[in-house]
């Protein structure tokens, strides 16, 4: 019997991501790569200059370094990317389903950023560099129409990526329904909304809570509003008031923080 073609394309789609790869350039990003334990990792092209500032990292990575004329370097990068002699081919990270992270033991009542077509790789790893430091528990995206594991994302992420799950769903407002399900109070941010991120979680600190930013421009859409507990502003001093999605996140974890 003849497959159905959707059949078909879902199995095509999961070979591609089987064979995925993802070239990570720049010492931060590449030194954290190597000594990350769950990294698959592939090929490993340095300049000497840049084997030396690596050190034991190398080694840890377990891999043979590929050295490469600085000049002529190796690795097939973009001809602007900042790679500083040292570029790495690895598989993405695999951290598993929502409810697993979400639902993980931790000292700390868990936040979690939720990202509504955040498409740009530098915004992104700059969320996940904050998402590590206020100690969230995710970054969860879609699978489309979001920024996908990149070596500019890596780069802006400065080690983060290694650290802090990103995860990828299929749909969002599936995903805020089963963090609420789990007991996750879900607050949209909009630079509209009557009330602000303080007062809605307070008397909630101690709750599990997960923020939702939007793109910048459009911000959230219609579904993913009407899917929140609430919206939330950032409250801000004077007339102006716009943050960069990744700023706005930082934000809105130390506002929101247990």
């Amino acid at each position: 019997m003849k497959k159905p073609k959707w059949v078909i394309a879902k199995e095509q789609g999961k070979r591609a991501a089987a064979n995925e790869t993802v070239w990570l350039f720049g010492l931060h990003a590449v030194r954290d790569a190597l000594e990350n334990p769950n990294r698959v990792k592939l090929r490993l092209v340095v300049t000497r200059n840049a084997l030396e500032r690596l050190g034991d990292s190398v080694a840890k990575g377990g891999i043979e370094p590929e050295i490469s004329d600085p000049r002529k370097f190796a690795a097939p990068l973009d001809p602007q990317s900042v790679h500083q002699g040292a570029a790495l081919e690895v598989k993405p990270l695999d951290w598993g389903k929502l409810e697993d992270v979400a639902l993980g033991d931790g000292p700390q009542p868990p936040r979690i950023v939720l990202l509504d077509r955040v498409t740009d790789p530098h915004n992104v790893g700059a969320i996940l560099r904050s998402a590590e430091v206020f100690g969230a528990r995710a970054v969860v995206a879609m699978q489309r129409h979001a920024a996908p594991e990149t070596g500019a994302l890596a780069k802006t992420a400065s080690g983060a990526l290694e650290r802090q799950p990103y995860l990828r769903v299929r749909n969002l407002a599936d995903a805020i329904i089963a963090l609420q399900d789990m007991g996750y109070l879900v607050l949209g941010l909009d630079g509209e909304a009557e009330q602000t991120i303080e007062a809605a979680v307070d008397g909630k600190r101690d709750r599990a809570i997960a923020l939702v930013m939007g793109a910048e421009g459009p911000g959230l859409r219609e579904k993913t509003r009407e899917t929140c507990d609430g919206l939330v502003r950032i409250d801000f001093v004077g007339g102006f008031g716009s943050l960069n999605v990744s700023n706005a996140a930082a934000v809105a974890l130390y506002a929101a923080k247990a």
